[in-house]
């Protein structure tokens, strides 16, 4: 029989005693090499964007996979890390940016309720579009000043205001701003808070 020297049986007991923990804690080294995990977006393309929410410009990684049918599916979207505006992070409501695409309670197409109705009904583009113009000139209309009190000219209409989506590029808030002012809009104003 082999000596087993004081060295020797301690070097045993350590490992063994290490081997047994990290297998009460469910890391078996011999099962280890035969599972693999599958993660949901392993093989998935990434498409970077920008959150929709307001105008800081916080980056996005969209993962999709093509699906045997042909279509798209959104797997997950999360902050992007390499972004020098949000490095990753992400505010509540950018959090939730993947419920703004796979909602089942998400709206697509108009709805329109008519006066005194009780329920919504599904509309057309072209004809959400008609009755927006023409309730803005009808309004435009109805409220048009020309002249204030002391008979200077003004041309403007008091009973319409506007509120800028915080997801306005300077681009788009220019163009909304001088096509309100255009319409003769005193009250207007931009939701770029977060």
């Amino acid at each position: 029989m082999p000596q087993v020297t004081r060295r020797d049986f301690l070097k045993i007991s350590a490992a063994g005693t290490g081997a047994a923990g990290l297998t009460v804690l469910g890391f078996d080294v011999a099962h280890a090499a035969q599972i693999r995990q599958s993660f949901r977006i392993a093989g998935a393309r990434e498409a970077h964007s920008v959150c929709p929410y307001c105008a800081v410009g916080c980056a996005l990684v969209a993962y999709t996979k093509e699906k045997t049918d042909g279509t798209v599916e959104l797997l997950q979207i999360e902050g992007n890390p390499d972004s020098p505006v949000n490095e990753g992070r992400l505010c509540p409501k950018g959090a939730t940016a993947m419920q703004l695409a796979t909602s089942a309670r998400r709206v697509e197409s108009p709805l329109y309720r008519a006066s005194g109705s009780d329920r919504w009904q599904k509309i057309s583009w072209d004809d959400m579009m008609d009755k927006l113009a023409q309730r803005v000139k009808a309004a435009r209309d109805a409220t048009f000043v020309a002249k204030d009190a002391s008979d200077n000219t003004v041309n403007r209409t008091e009973g319409i205001a506007f509120a800028g989506g915080a997801a306005f590029s300077s681009e788009e808030g220019y163009f909304a701003t001088k096509l309100m002012r255009g319409l003769g809009l005193v009250h207007l104003e931009q939701q770029a808070r977060v």
